[in-house]
């Protein structure tokens, strides 16, 4: 079945009467580059833990795979930019800093029924089957995009836009419909090294890769067990991700603002003290952040995170924070509650991870 422009002018109109930001179209056979970048990834461990990146590579590595009977991807962009510059953060070392993106309702459920909607839209008015993707299945949401021509896969290996900045989640409806696709996207970065020379711990062993190991986003999310010793006073008073590179990047001046009222930040969500989050338990933990991507990682690893930073503060009023954990059941938590102790009873000659590092 074919899809005339006016059917494709209304399935743009329409996703962003629904709420995106950007809407192209790319085929499932779009990244032909994508596979070998990926297996380099994983051949080389810079996935980390992730096992589901080489357990899943397969389907990842291929979309048609996925699903052989796709003909298209309409590949979706929505905004989620805060409302103030992360990088302002990092000097209230008494505070956690929390990842814009995970400061609202969780994008996966928000993104996942838009997709939904308008994938229903789309079978009411052409047919076709559709299966849609947000995150948590093994497709390569940002090459598929740069593909569809909605940004382009920057030095920080995020994908930027010229129209969005680089605030934005990315989802996918997968149709049987064969539609026509949109022109690829070219790189725009030139010789900007903002989102490399930012990164706390040096991930990007070059321009265009990351080294998952090494990343914030990855250490505090994807992470289970305690840091590396040298990583952790790196990760300063950031809890739960990170968003140095994205802030910095000189294409946010073209940001849009989030329409989606969802991702606003809840109370106590920007800069929480320390303290109080060390003592929450599994139930204040679950409560305390329900419906929030951050109750995926659970209890523990996040206190071990809270943990690193009342260590990195050089605050003295967090010290019982800390202490009141060195007992603590999860073996890493104990871990983290004992190193934030002795930095706090002890701080690095240096006074590494205490002061704020300069930022460009």
């Amino acid at each position: 079945m074919g899809m005339t422009d006016d059917l494709k002018s209304e399935l743009v109109h329409e996703a962003r009467a629904m709420g995106f930001d950007a809407c192209a179209l790319t085929r499932p056979d779009a990244i032909p580059f994508a596979p070998e970048r990926l297996r380099a990834f994983v051949e080389g461990g810079r996935h980390g833990q992730m096992g589901w990146m080489a357990e899943r590579m397969t389907w990842r590595a291929n979309p048609a795979a996925l699903w052989p009977q796709a003909r298209s991807v309409i590949m979706l962009a929505e905004s989620y930019t805060p409302e103030y510059n992360p990088l302002d953060l990092l000097d209230q070392r008494e505070n956690g800093v929390i990842s814009a993106y995970a400061l609202g309702r969780d994008y996966h459920d928000v993104v996942k029924k838009r997709l939904k909607r308008l994938g229903r839209w789309l079978i009411d008015r052409a047919g076709g089957e559709i299966k849609v993707f947000v995150d948590t299945a093994p497709v390569m949401e940002k090459p598929l995009a740069a593909a569809a021509g909605l940004g382009w896969q920057g030095k920080h290996t995020n994908l930027l836009s010229r129209d969005l900045g680089n605030w934005f989640f990315l989802g996918s409806i997968f149709t049987t419909l064969e539609l026509a696709p949109d022109a690829p996207a070219q790189e725009n970065c030139g010789s900007c090294r903002a989102c490399l020379d930012i990164c706390p711990t040096d991930a990007f062993p070059a321009p265009f890769q990351l080294d998952a190991r090494r990343c914030i986003s990855y250490l505090t999310i994807e992470h289970h067990g305690p840091v590396p010793l040298d990583l952790r006073e790196k990760m300063g008073n950031r809890i739960y991700g990170c968003d140095d590179c994205l802030a910095v990047c000189p294409w946010n001046k073209f940001a849009r603002d989030a329409s989606e009222v969802k991702y606003a930040a809840r109370d106590g969500m920007v800069a929480p003290d320390l303290a109080e989050l060390a003592g929450l338990d599994d139930a204040a933990f679950r409560a305390r952040f329900s419906g929030s991507p951050i109750k995926r990682i659970g209890r523990n690893r996040f206190v071990r995170n809270v943990l690193y930073a009342i260590g990195n503060s050089g605050a003295a009023r967090l010290l019982p924070a800390a202490q009141a954990l060195l007992a603590d059941p999860d073996a890493p938590v104990a871990d983290a509650a004992q190193w934030a102790a002795q930095r706090l009873v002890a701080p690095p000659a240096t006074g590494a991870g205490a002061a704020p590092r300069p930022r460009s």
